[in-house]
């Protein structure tokens, strides 16, 4: 896998909002989709090696990585979902296949189930999906949101790397750690980072997570056995919620499966994705 964050050099305008993505390679369209807090960089090695084989679309959601952070745009879940959906109809993907992790699993299954997105297939890696989730830091931060954005800097820094240290379960590299807390240091990255917790609320999996057995198209579900921020009891829910989906639990991986067992997952998206390409053929290449 190659090293180095990813330009994501391409924009999409939406609603005041701008929207920074990339797309690296030809073949069958791939768009992997990120959570928070994180950023499409946290796919950049993965984003680089599928590349070889498929058109991938990686995209920062707006409020995080190199996307707009005006403090005015909403950027909870149900916003979140309505735009992947048209940033989809924007690249010209008629049925893409989709990876996501954390918010993301919830932006892409209310793309698909509200809004109309078709996916050829969907891999959901340690998700948001399924109530519960959201941490008593959540709602501490929800809360007091205008307390922790005006938090002295090296306070935040400090509650930050260590709120993120959290979701690895082998540890991060002080690599690892500067990419995922880059985007939330500056002036604007601290506000942006506590209202993008404060404007997490779990009816946004509610209005979905009964709808599940309607999926009807490929799921894999992504696991890391030693995941603390959602545990692995979730992954055989929602395994058990949508008709036909496969489970695959990689151990000694928390929910930074990323980082904790790279080549474990890197192969089970390969294999899944090359299985489902297989199925389906190559399908347009969009823009």
């Amino acid at each position: 896998m190659g090293f180095g964050e990813l330009e994501l050099s391409r924009t999409f305008e939406w609603r005041g909002r701008s929207v920074a993505w990339e797309r690296l390679g030809e073949g069958a369209p791939v768009v992997l989709c990120h959570g928070t807090p994180w950023s499409a960089q946290l796919w950049a090695p993965f984003a680089r090696a599928l590349s070889a084989e498929f058109a991938v679309h990686v995209w920062d959601m707006p409020g995080y990585g190199r996307s707009s952070k005006d403090p005015g745009h909403a950027v909870d879940l149900g916003t979140q979902g309505e735009l992947f959906a048209d940033l989809l109809a924007y690249w010209g993907l008629a049925a893409p296949h989709v990876i996501a992790h954390d918010y993301g699993g919830a932006v892409s299954l209310r793309a698909k189930l509200l809004h109309g997105a078709e996916f050829a297939s969907l891999a959901l890696v340690d998700v948001v999906a399924l109530r519960p989730w959201g941490s008593e830091f959540f709602r501490l931060v929800a809360e007091n949101a205008e307390v922790f954005q005006a938090q002295p800097p090296v306070v935040h820094r400090g509650a930050l790397e260590s709120y993120i240290g959290t979701a690895s379960h082998r540890g991060l590299t002080a690599a690892q750690l500067a990419t995922l807390t880059g985007p939330w240091l500056d002036a604007e990255g601290q506000r942006a980072f506590y209202r993008q917790i404060a404007e997490a609320d779990v009816r946004y999996t509610d209005e979905i997570q009964d709808r599940y057995p309607e999926l009807a198209l490929p799921v894999k579900v992504i696991w890391g056995a030693d995941d603390t921020w959602i545990p692995v009891d979730r992954a055989e829910r929602l395994a058990g919620a949508i008709p036909g989906a496969l489970l695959d639990v990689i151990p000694d991986a928390g929910h930074l499966i990323q980082y904790d067992a790279p080549v474990e997952l890197a192969l089970s998206l390969h294999r899944w994705l090359t299985a489902e390409v297989g199925r389906w053929g190559p399908a347009g290449s969009g823009r």
